[in-house]
């Protein structure tokens, strides 16, 4: 369905978009209103029950990376943090519903969802993808 192939590209569009907003002396809300921004200018939602997310001795630290916010906000990016970027963009609304088993989750409107995730490195320079 071209439908959905566009829904796809567009969830990876936003990814790397978000990917060049990794750069030491940014914030984390420059990252998401990259993403945010991408995503609803062709018109699909961004889910917001869930987020991208800090990465060191646990799988998710802080700070959480949210796929949506304003330029200038949130934490400070800086040299040596790794994050994990992970847009998740719904067809219809942005509502999700999560099933009992605490880990399923689906769209409230039964439309399709894509997701794309890469860790990144903050550095002095251009962010470094671990994930390719």
């Amino acid at each position: 369905e071209p439908e959905v192939l566009q829904l796809l590209r567009t969830t990876k569009e936003a990814l790397y978009l978000g990917v060049e907003k990794c750069v030491e002396g940014n914030r984390v809300g420059d990252i998401g209103h990259a993403i945010q921004t991408h995503v609803e200018k062709n018109g699909f939602s961004v889910v917001r029950e869930m987020c991208g997310h800090g990465v060191g001795i646990k799988l998710h630290e802080d700070p959480n990376i949210c796929n949506y916010g304003r330029p200038g906000t949130g934490p400070l990016l800086k040299a040596g943090m790794v994050i994990a970027i992970e847009p998740m963009v719904n067809m219809g609304d942005r509502n999700v519903v999560f099933m009992p088993d605490g880990w399923t989750c689906k769209t409230r409107d039964g439309l399709p969802s894509a997701h794309y995730e890469n860790t990144v490195v903050i550095t002095d320079g251009d962010p470094i993808i671990l994930t390719l």
